[in-house]
């Protein structure tokens, strides 16, 4: 366990909490409007999340901090003689099953190739022959033309958290059949939602998980979520975002370059994960050995 001084760990966190201001700026300015937005809004909505728990800052397992008053009355932390820590048998005990989904769906991720091919037609089959729409905004191409795409297109998503929003009529043109269950088979590094569901994943195992790959991840999300929504059936323009028109080869080759980009960023963000749930399960074995005298 490495112990920090206030004047350690104060300054780290006062710089996350700019970064996270700066992040979510947009977001609270809008909601103090009541004002919504369609692409940016998922990512606090669909997880969820709000500006005020990504600006908390957690060191993680393994680190105490000396003099963090408030940590010590947030949840899974504990305190001894002043000094403030993330109690890992409890999260554990509490939140072990996670930590062990957590680490197989990503350690088996990592171990396959990411493929290039679905360019965004998740999104297109979920409008596919269906007149209600899932955001308030256009068809670009309207109905009958989104329709057309799909029809002319090979689906192959990869992704169950996306193709159970299928319509109806589109979930048989899928050339997978997903499952919850078979979740950990089919999940691959070129998939944008499963390059957004790190963000997921490191607010679940929070405050567990250091802050700093938290906000990594919402970082990158933000940008994958914006790739989604321009690759889209919708019209963003609006919402100040360019079309990428995947139903053409360049848009295709456009799509699928920004797909390798997030991949290769994404497998980072994926091993800085898996090195935090081994330092969990390591922490809460070490921490209940300790305490049993072990």
């Amino acid at each position: 366990m490495k112990t920090l001084a206030e004047d350690q760990w104060r300054p780290r966190a006062q710089a996350f909490e700019r970064r996270a201001d700066a992040l979510t700026a947009d977001r609270r300015e809008r909601v103090a409007r009541g004002q919504g937005h369609a692409v940016d809004d998922f990512l606090y909505e669909y997880y969820p999340t709000r500006p005020s728990l990504l600006r908390r800052w957690h060191p993680g397992v393994g680190v105490s901090l000396e003099g963090a008053h408030d940590h010590a009355g947030w949840r899974w932390y504990r305190s001894d003689a002043g000094v403030t820590s993330v109690d890992a048998v409890a999260f554990c005990e509490a939140r072990g099953a996670t930590v062990d989904f957590v680490t197989g769906l990503v350690a088996a991720t990592l171990t396959r190739r990411a493929a290039l091919g679905c360019f965004g037609l998740h999104e297109w089959a979920m409008v596919y022959r269906d007149r209600d729409t899932r955001h308030a905004l256009p068809l670009r191409l309207g109905a009958e033309g989104t329709d057309q795409v799909v029809a002319s297109h090979d689906v192959v998503c990869t992704h169950f958290d996306a193709y159970r929003f299928f319509t109806e009529d589109a979930v048989p043109r899928n050339a997978h059949a997903l499952s919850r269950e078979t979740q950990s088979q089919m999940e691959q590094p070129g998939c944008l939602h499963a390059t957004m569901d790190l963000f997921k994943w490191c607010s679940k195992l929070a405050p567990a998980v250091p802050s700093e790959l938290t906000l990594d991840a919402f970082e990158l999300a933000v940008e994958v979520r914006r790739l989604d929504m321009a690759a889209s059936p919708y019209d963003v323009s609006g919402l100040g975002l360019e079309a990428l028109r995947i139903e053409t080869p360049d848009g295709k080759r456009d799509y699928a370059a920004r797909q390798r980009e997030f991949s290769t960023r994404g497998e980072v963000l994926r091993r800085r994960l898996l090195d935090a749930c081994d330092a969990i399960r390591r922490e809460a074995s070490e921490a209940a050995d300790a305490r049993t005298g072990a």
